[in-house]
């Protein structure tokens, strides 16, 4: 059923059936029932059908917006594959064109280091892979798995807090937050030489606004502008941008500290 139908429905049901009784009643009934029978009779009636109907609409409705979010987070996670492919080529396509530079220059050295540089990139890449949304669980859950299994393969401390209802987010937000938080971690773990990082994220004073803020006590980051290369910070602003969330790197006697602020209109809602 459509919500054309249902419009239809919702516009001729309440006219036929009143219509039709009190056409019925006194071209027929009004040797046999009372004026006050009659109106009681009709109450009745259109309460019942009316309430019945409301059954059939909102089931069918409930039904049209499940398949609606679901196809919506399909499509989320499919875009949000083929980003990390390209990402992922990308990234490696520079460092193979880079390697070959070296070692037709004989550059050993410079050529081992773009080895390792392009296992570690198709190393972390997999693990984004692995742990990319899954349908049915919460963001929080998924956070604080993905940030259990980071800490291990770090060995570096990390603290959470997640002051927010799990409704906060439309599936396109919890892809790109997902994605962001990945790469800042990454960030972290190659450049900062931090021994701790917490992340929170806290629901903002408007309906669907909201902060996170990921925090390390590294030696923090040169600048806050992306230089040429440095594509995980501007991939990072990208990602914000799309979710219309403000995006800003800070440094601070403890380290860096990395926050989004968004005031609610990056989701969508409608």
């Amino acid at each position: 059923m459509t919500y054309r139908i249902l419009q239809l429905f919702t516009i001729l049901l309440p006219t036929m059936l009143i219509g039709g009784f009190e056409y019925i009643r006194h071209e027929l009934l009004m040797p046999y029932m009372s004026m006050e029978t009659g109106n009681l009779l009709i109450t009745l009636l259109t309460f019942v059908l009316s309430f019945l109907f409301s059954l059939v609409v909102f089931k069918t409705i409930r039904k049209m917006n499940d398949r609606l979010v679901a196809e919506r987070s399909h499509r989320a996670v499919y875009e949000e594959r083929e980003r990390l492919a390209r990402e992922l080529h990308d990234g490696m396509a520079q460092t193979l064109f880079y390697l070959n530079i070296t070692i037709k220059r004989n550059q050993l050295d410079e050529a081992r280091e773009a080895v390792a540089a392009l296992d570690n990139h198709v190393r972390q890449a997999i693990f984004n892979l692995r742990t990319l949304p899954e349908e049915g669980t919460t963001l929080r859950n998924r956070l604080e798995i993905w940030l259990a299994q980071w800490s291990t393969l770090t060995g570096l401390g990390v603290s959470s807090r997640f002051d927010m209802p799990d409704s906060l987010f439309t599936p396109r937000e919890e892809i790109q937050l997902f994605a962001i938080i990945q790469e800042a971690f990454t960030n972290i773990r190659k450049h900062a030489q931090a021994n701790r990082v917490s992340l929170q994220i806290d629901e903002g004073p408007t309906p669907g606004s909201w902060q996170l803020t990921i925090e390390d006590d590294g030696i923090g980051i040169i600048d806050t502008v992306p230089q040429p290369g440095h594509y995980g910070l501007k991939m990072m602003q990208e990602r914000a941008a799309e979710i219309r969330a403000a995006f800003s790197i800070t440094r601070h006697e403890r380290g860096t500290r990395l926050t989004l602020v968004s005031n609610g209109t990056g989701g969508n809602r409608k």
